[in-house]
């Protein structure tokens, strides 16, 4: 008998500190009525980027069994999304999830996480890249940073980059497989003032892009991109438009950021999730997000 509630398998890490990965896929999703099931890359103390000396569980082989289990069962779930991994194998594994264990028709979201503010994170490698590259062929939408965008095509993080050549980057990736790229932090310099920041998405069945600019917030808390990557899932998997989805991923995100800022919060414990939870059931209170010429 079918599920009446929608499953995602979520293939991410564990963070003790710092409400990333796991810690906060799983109150977002739960929250927007999916329900996750957990498929554990690694077990960290904390978060990676700003701290040292963090703990660090390789689970690649209890993630071969899990599929096993799944398989010998006959499980098939609605949605699969990925984040961090923990070595280029956990992509094999990724990729035959989605082969044996998704549904027709199923959503694949893939968060391609790599590095952060021009830089490869801690635990990432050049193979890693380079794997990645071969992982989101199997995607329906990706979630890259601007980061990860100049990694996943050999581009200069500190290059100039004009609207047309930004557009030009997610048509690139699309073109590698995902019918959808979402690109978050994306320096567009054509905008309101300086003091923004901007999410841009080409959603390549209507050969269109979406555009919505943010506020700059002086602020940096891990696991912001873990938590606008569920909730952009979550409206997917509830059958919302991209636009739409678009548009909750981003002010929920701003919203757990600004009223974490200012907060006598240590920035590597993430934003304040758990206050912010319960507006994910109301309905969005604007629309911002707009189509690009």
């Amino acid at each position: 008998m079918r599920n009446s509630i929608p499953r995602v398998v979520a293939i991410h890490d564990i963070s003790g500190i710092g409400r990333t990965s796991l810690t906060a896929v799983i109150p977002v999703l739960s929250c927007m009525g999916i329900q996750p099931i957990p498929l554990p890359t690694a077990v960290l103390s904390t978060q990676t980027v700003g701290t040292r000396n963090f703990s660090f569980l390789d689970l690649t082989e209890n993630m071969e069994h899990m599929l096993s289990h799944w398989e010998e069962r006959g499980d098939t779930f609605d949605g699969v999304y990925s984040g961090f991994m923990a070595c280029p194998k956990q992509m094999e594994s990724v990729t035959r999830c989605i082969d044996n264990l998704l549904a027709p028709g199923g959503l694949t979201v893939i968060d391609p996480v790599l590095g952060d503010d021009g830089v490869l994170i801690p635990t990432m490698t050049p193979q890693m890249v380079e794997k990645m590259r071969w992982l989101i062929k199997k995607a329906t939408v990706i979630t890259p940073n601007f980061t990860e965008i100049c990694l996943l095509l050999n581009l200069d993080y500190h290059a100039r980059h004009t609207l047309n050549d930004l557009k030009g980057y997610l048509k690139a990736l699309s073109d590698m497989g995902p019918a959808v790229v979402v690109g978050t932090s994306m320096p567009i310099t054509e905008g309101p003032s300086p003091e923004y920041s901007s999410v841009l998405a080409y959603e390549r069945s209507i050969d269109k892009y979406w555009r919505v600019d943010c506020d700059y917030i002086p602020a940096h808390y891990p696991g912001t991109g873990d938590i606008f990557a569920s909730v952009l899932t979550g409206c997917l998997m509830q059958g919302d438009s991209l636009s739409l989805a678009i548009d909750k991923a981003v002010q929920f995100t701003t919203l757990g950021v600004r009223g974490t800022f200012g907060q006598d919060v240590p920035p590597v414990e993430g934003i304040l999730l758990e206050r912010y939870l319960p507006t994910l059931r109301q309905p969005i209170a604007f629309c911002q997000t707009r189509l690009v010429p």
